[in-house]
């Protein structure tokens, strides 16, 4: 019997590891790298994706410094940049190219909190169908002989299992949603 917990675990567990990716999308007006992964520069007469053509880093959290490879293709990178139309306009200093995120409005962290709201219910919606499936499971072992003492404990463990979890997504939320509201 402890074979359904173990399952029953991994499965809410997979659903807690994709609550996490996707509030790693959710961006509190921070630099993040992965908006650069479609730019593409030409250079050389060629359409050249930029993370080839430079290092691209985060010196501070609202700061992305794009620091070409070869000094001549700053302006075509700058080009770029202007043309994906990301809505910053990049600083170049003439080595490297900086582009400085303003911190969100009021009105768009609020927005932010509620998508992270709306993600955690779906998470625990997710996590309620795999403990019914569950307690479908153990209500079926009645069928098969099992007492109704060892159905009643085996449906008090996946409730606790649950309740473990729901906590969890409870306080991965209420992070996120603390890091939003931070200016």
């Amino acid at each position: 019997m402890s074979h359904s917990h173990k399952t029953l675990e991994e499965r809410i567990a997979r659903s807690i590891e994709l609550l996490k990716e996707d509030l790693n999308t959710v961006r509190a007006g921070r630099a993040n790298a992965a908006m650069l992964d479609k730019v593409s520069v030409e250079y050389y007469g060629m359409a050249t994706p930029l993370k080839n053509l430079a290092n691209i880093s985060v010196p501070e959290p609202r700061t992305l410094l794009i620091s070409p490879f070869d000094p001549k293709s700053i302006s075509g990178i700058e080009k770029a940049i202007n043309i994906a139309n990301i809505g910053i306009n990049p600083i170049d200093d003439g080595v490297s190219i900086r582009l400085n995120f303003p911190a969100p409005t009021e009105e768009r962290r609020k927005a932010l909190a509620k998508d992270v709201s709306k993600m955690a219910e779906e998470a625990k919606v997710g996590i309620r169908n795999i403990r019914r499936n569950a307690n479908d499971d153990a209500k079926k072992l009645k069928d098969e002989g099992v007492s109704e003492d060892e159905v009643k404990l085996l449906t008090d463990k996946i409730q606790e299992i649950t309740d473990k979890y729901v906590k969890k997504i409870d306080e991965l939320c209420d992070l996120k949603v603390k890091d939003i509201l931070t200016v």
